[in-house]
């Protein structure tokens, strides 16, 4: 079944640190990518990367958005982001209060903001 655009999106992103995950959030949402952008952490992250297992601090960016601004959201959180490779995972939102989905989709209406330089 194919999502609709104007769909509700949560939007996983980990970063280095508390500064880089605030930049990218608040960028996101004063670009209007975004509806919010909640800091969680620090967390403990434990992954594989370039054939070794790492141990590490990072902060988890939860973005609400909607689905059609996705590969625009993706694309500016690459800009933004110290990684080589990011993690940027959406999720569906299924179901939700409808005056908060609203508010999201409001938040993230019209065309989004120039990108500012950094």
């Amino acid at each position: 079944m194919a999502v609709s655009k104007n769909h509700c999106i949560v939007v996983l992103v980990t970063a280095a640190n508390q500064s880089e995950a605030a930049a990218i959030g608040r960028t996101l949402v004063e670009e209007r990518l975004a509806a919010c952008a909640n800091l969680v952490g620090p967390i403990r992250s434990i992954y594989r990367w370039r054939d070794a297992v790492e141990d590490a601090a990072e902060y988890l960016l939860l973005i609400k958005t909607r689905a059609g601004l996705f590969e625009a959201v993706q694309q500016r959180v690459k800009q933004l982001h110290s990684y080589e490779v990011a993690e940027i995972v959406a999720l569906d939102i299924q179901k939700g209060a409808a005056p908060y989905l609203d508010w999201v989709l409001q938040s993230t209406a019209g065309s989004p903001a120039a990108p500012r330089k950094r």
